[in-house]
């Protein structure tokens, strides 16, 4: 036999490394000396294989070889190359899964190394890997088809194969290493066969795997993948359960429109949650790209329980008391954050106030980035973090402040909790509205809008930007570059006066000018004006001027006269 796994194995039996006894005399060692006649060299020499297959490296998965060498001594197994504790336990599943699929376990000394041996190994999808070569280096499985296959996948000690996380990013790397198959667990089939020009074969046991490497079995074809999942949201949630809220629900509208960050503040009770929670049923749905993109995510998180790609956009509501590491992503093994599973969709933070302020500043850069890089041992995992953010919090400790007879915070309690968010977090969010206690007049009104007029509208905004922006690079308003801008937003006169006023009089920065702007041309966008208008710019400043803890009506209010 001769073949290294993939491409050559090596018996210490024939060729050059063999010293054949002469006949009628003494045989020679390996110096070319003579040995006692009783000695003879060993009957089974060393045999080498090689496997392909993948590890995960943040959302990415990077090509691992498998070598497996067999060779005489006592009997031991080995797995080295910079393996965690899973994948050096593969030792005993390995053994348990090739005894119980009715094949022979060498009883000699097996080493399996993963290399490159820098990269870190981490998870049990290695398990088939390893027992598929030391299948190849006993000669039990002909080592010449894995030249054409990668494996991946779990087993269990009775020989079957379970499914592992990332399978997306294992067929997306092996399509770009131009191998030509991809074996894997039953389960994960259809989902490595959304890679285009891969073969993929679903099997179920061990034996089945050797039957397919063999050519004895025609590798299965994924059966057809089931429909999409709908979003994360609530399915039946509508923008018509809403009442007494139409300036918060046009505020959500618009930042559905241009996927602008929304910070929504009012006392408890009145429909912060009601309204964000209903956000996704208003999104455009996402494009095949960007189905696939979140997908991986989810894949490599181990939250992809099913098939299908993913159709409706992310929507995450992590509780107040995640870590820093948690939201943006860490992990002594760098893994994706709140921040990454929402990408492309929409991240929630309930309660803002609450959260610990070190999480809430991690988030800064990925808001501005689009991107995160957590960084372990000298190496960086790049994780995308293009979300909508969307958050809502109380104007003070109790929650009622502004309102006459309720609120029992003190000038110092207010201060104290308008501190918990800093400016630089605040001026990363495109609109800051409040949302106060509706009448019962309110109540008893009908809606303002409902989920299918308001995605109309979003849908044909979305659809006016994509025209704009064809060939840019650039998906929707919020993510307009200044060279866009200064294209796409040519201000008038008046228009030009009204944003240089604010600037002045609100210490407006040069970041928020340039969302402001975004708005406007968002605004422009929902009303189906080519040119962004003086009204267009100064509904974006209403909706920015709102500050945390101010009261609802302390832009219009005039100082009291004082008493007499």
């Amino acid at each position: 036999m001769s073949s290294h796994g993939a491409r050559s194995v090596c018996r210490w039996t024939g060729g050059a490394q063999e010293r054949r006894r002469p006949a009628g005399g003494t045989p020679f060692n390996r110096r070319g000396t003579r040995v006692p006649r009783d000695t003879w060299l060993p009957s089974v020499g060393a045999v080498l294989s090689r496997v392909t297959a993948f590890a995960i490296d943040g959302l990415d998965s990077r090509p691992v070889t498998v070598e497996v060498d067999i060779r005489a001594g006592l009997p031991a197994f080995a797995v080295v190359g910079l393996a965690d504790k899973a994948v050096r336990e593969a030792r005993e599943r390995v053994r348990a899964a090739v005894l119980n699929s009715g094949f022979e376990f060498p009883q000699r000394r097996i080493t399996s190394n993963l290399a490159p041996a820098y990269l870190r190994k981490v998870g049990p999808g290695f398990d088939l890997a390893i027992a598929v070569g030391l299948l190849a280096a006993s000669g039990q499985v002909p080592a010449e088809a894995l030249e054409r296959w990668a494996v991946f996948g779990e087993l269990s000690l009775g020989g079957e194969l379970r499914p592992a996380r990332a399978t997306l990013s294992v067929a997306e790397g092996a399509r770009r290493l131009g191998i030509e198959g991809l074996v894997l667990p039953r389960e994960r089939a259809a989902e490595a066969a959304l890679v285009e020009g891969l073969r993929v074969a679903g099997v179920a046991t061990l034996r089945e795997v050797t039957e397919v490497l063999a050519g004895e079995r025609r590798a299965p074809t994924p059966p057809p993948a089931p429909a999409a999942h709908e979003s994360e949201g609530e399915p039946e949630a509508d923008l018509g359960d809403v009442r007494g809220h139409a300036e918060p629900v046009e505020a959500l509208v618009i930042a559905a429109a241009g996927g602008h960050h929304l910070l929504m503040e009012g006392p408890p009770g009145t429909g912060k949650t009601m309204l964000a929670r209903r956000l996704p049923g208003i999104l455009p749905p996402l494009d095949r790209a960007e189905a696939i993109e979140v997908t991986r995510i989810r894949s490599v998180a181990g939250l992809h329980a099913g098939p299908a790609l993913a159709a409706g956009r992310p929507f995450r509501a992590p509780h107040h008391s995640i870590s820093a590491s948690g939201l943006v992503g860490g992990g002594a093994v760098p893994s994706p954050g709140e921040a990454t599973l929402a990408h492309h969709g929409v991240l929630f933070l309930d309660e803002l106030s609450e959260f610990a302020r070190p999480a809430l500043e991690a988030l800064r850069q990925p808001l501005e980035d689009g991107h995160v890089i957590v960084v372990r041992g000298q190496h960086a995992s790049r994780f995308p973090t293009r979300f909508m953010l969307v958050a809502a919090t109380n104007p003070c400790a109790c929650g009622f402040a502004g309102e006459a007879g309720r609120c029992r915070c003190s000038d110092a309690d207010i201060a104290r909790h308008r501190r918990r968010l800093s400016g630089p977090l605040l001026d990363r969010v495109d609109l800051l509205i409040g949302v106060p206690r509706p009448s019962a007049d309110d109540l008893a009104a009908g809606p303002a809008a409902t989920s299918t007029a308001a995605r109309e509208r979003v849908l044909a905004a979305r659809e006016r930007q994509a025209r704009r922006l064809v060939g840019t690079g650039v998906a929707c308003n919020a993510r307009l570059t200044p060279r866009l801008l200064r294209r796409d937003v040519a201000l008038s006169g008046t228009a030009d006066a009204a944003l240089r006023d604010a600037h002045e009089r609100a210490h407006l920065s040069p970041r928020g000018r340039q969302r402001v702007l975004r708005v406007a041309r968002t605004v422009a966008d929902l009303e189906g004006a080519e040119r962004v208008g003086t009204e267009h710019v100064l509904r974006a400043l209403s909706l920015r001027q709102h500050e945390p803890g101010e009261e609802p009506d302390a832009r219009s209010a005039t100082p009291a006269a004082a008493p007499g």
